[in-house]
């Protein structure tokens, strides 16, 4: 008598750990920029470089680049950037984790703040946060079945749950060339600039898997011309593409991460040899997980009317998925600009990054909170200060309606999306921002099941067999089973319908059965 197996495989959370780190440094203007006259804005971004998983410790290394718009100290106040890198190296403490799993870390810039030493010297100052989600995998190898017993009585029961079919890293690149609208003038440098790639999805096919979305981009830059305008430039671009995935198919489920790993923006010559193209390069560094949804038929119990047989079992740890849904949030607020602040004429960029703080289960589902960090660049007709930024944290508050939520066992993730985001000056000091975010779930729940994993098989013991009576009338006691009065007595269950006329399993309590051994 031979076990037969089913492999399902399964990813675990085996811990999880968060730190924040502080970035300090000054840093000098390097000599091919004009010296500062007053600092505009920044933006920031934090990069990993390398992640290793050694015993209890997640070894990240790492910088942030960040980039500083300011106003030159010159006759003109002219805008201009520069940019620069601060490197880090964090050993995080994760119980449980070991070489061979899997280190996730999820970076986040909390705060950025530049300040001015002097006219060639900065302070940049930056709070991270660093997530990281120790990932193992386990094969669970629960019986399904027998083969080589056509006399044994198996017993089987149905378990639904997730089986990850696919764990793969993958890159996505995306080339794209713009041009300038007639009217504008001819690019002499670029002086600011942003790329962001908006609500990428994905439609998974056999074979391979599609993506779209939309790319945003923003330019300001020094025009060319006797009076050097400045001019700023912002669309907004469909992107689409495709990926081969060996063993992909369009029933599995995704969980999959994005976020950009490397972002080029390179100024090009059209065919006159005039500075007016935008050359964008950006490579999405894919984390990918595709699961299905299988109902397996498990083996429960296993007896025999020819020998002993004693089912050895286990306790597998299964999950299943309780939600994979979109959930729509509006956010609105508004942007002051205090008394020291140049008057707003014109709206040059609004942009934003999503920051979720807290996530927590509801008896309605699952609470988000968290905030939309907007940076705001505008001109004035302030001839000292024709350029100005404002940076505003706007919370929100939303629930995800996600049925027994409560059954998560905190196993899910939200991945927040800045969807829209729209500003309107309502006077010179006070603009009105509405934003929408999309925050997209993916919620699982792990429980236990007994399942057999082995059997032992023994002769009969005739003793015990001969004292069993060769006929007898059962009176169907609480709790009995077709199933457990035919183990009892060795006698097969179809044998015990056939006797009594039963064309299904049910039975109740009182029924008279006739049961005759060795039918």
């Amino acid at each position: 008598m031979e076990l037969l197996r089913k492999n399902i495989h399964m990813d675990r959370i085996k811990g999880e750990a968060q730190t924040q780190i502080v970035l300090e440094d000054d840093i000098n203007i390097t000599d091919a920029k004009p010296d500062v006259f007053i600092l505009v804005t920044e933006k920031g971004d934090i990069q990993t470089e390398e992640i290793r998983v050694m015993e209890d410790h997640v070894h990240v290394r790492g910088k942030l680049h960040f980039c500083v718009f300011y106003l030159s100290d010159e006759e003109i106040h002219r805008p201009a950037s520069m940019e620069g890198t601060l490197p880090f190296e964090e050993k995080i403490f994760v119980k449980g984790i070991a070489g061979g799993d899997n280190a996730v870390v999820e970076t986040l810039l909390e705060d950025l703040s530049v300040g001015m030493i002097n006219s060639r010297k900065l302070s940049v100052q930056a709070v991270a946060r660093l997530h990281v989600c120790a990932e193992g995998f386990e094969d669970v190898m629960p019986a399904v079945g027998i083969v080589n017993d056509e006399n044994a009585e198996i017993q089987k029961k149905n378990v639904k749950s997730l089986h990850l079919a696919i764990c793969k890293k993958d890159i996505f690149r995306i080339r794209k060339e713009l041009e300038l609208p007639a009217g504008m003038p001819n690019i002499f440098q670029p002086v600011w600039q942003s790329c962001r790639v908006k609500d990428i999805g994905y439609e998974i096919g056999d074979e391979n898997m599609r993506l779209h979305g939309e790319l945003e981009v923003f330019l300001f830059y020094e025009g060319e011309g006797e009076q050097r305008p400045f001019q700023w430039y912002e669309t907004s671009i469909p992107i689409s593409g495709s990926l081969e995935c060996q063993g992909m198919r369009r029933e599995m489920l995704e969980d999959i991460r994005c976020r950009i790993g490397h972002k080029e923006m390179e100024i090009k010559a059209d065919e006159d040899g005039e500075e007016r193209k935008i050359g964008l390069e950006l490579v999405l560094d894919l984390d990918m997980k595709l699961y299905e949804e299988i109902e397996t038929e498990l083996l429960s119990d296993i007896y025999s009317v020819e020998k002993e047989v004693e089912a050895i079992r286990q306790t597998g740890q299964f999950q299943m998925l309780l939600s994979k849904n979109t959930g729509k949030c509006r956010v609105n607020g508004r942007i002051q600009l205090t008394g020291q602040e140049a008057e707003l004429h014109k709206i040059c960029m609004i942009a934003g990054d999503v920051i979720v703080d807290h996530t927590e289960v509801t008896a309605e589902g699952i609470l988000v909170r968290g905030s939309v960090e907007v940076r705001m660049l505008y001109s004035s007709k302030n001839p000292d200060m024709p350029f100005g930024g404002k940076r505003e944290s706007i919370p929100f508050s939303y629930t995800l309606e996600i049925p027994q939520a409560q059954k998560a066992d905190g196993i899910w993730r939200i991945d927040p999306v800045l969807e829209q985001l729209q500003a309107a000056a309502v006077d010179t000091k006070e603009v009105e921002v509405k934003a929408q975010l999309s925050l997209k779930s993916f919620v699982c729940r792990q429980f236990e099941e007994p399942v057999v994993t082995d059997i032992q098989v023994k002769e009969l013991d005739h003793v015990r067999i001969n004292a069993l009576p060769g006929m007898v009338v059962y009176f169907v006691q609480p709790a009995d089973t077709l199933w457990n009065i035919g183990k009892r007595y060795y006698v097969p269950v179809q044998s015990l319908k056939e006797m009594n006329g039963l064309t299904g399993d049910e039975i109740r309590v009182g029924d008279k059965l006739l049961i005759v051994k060795g039918a």
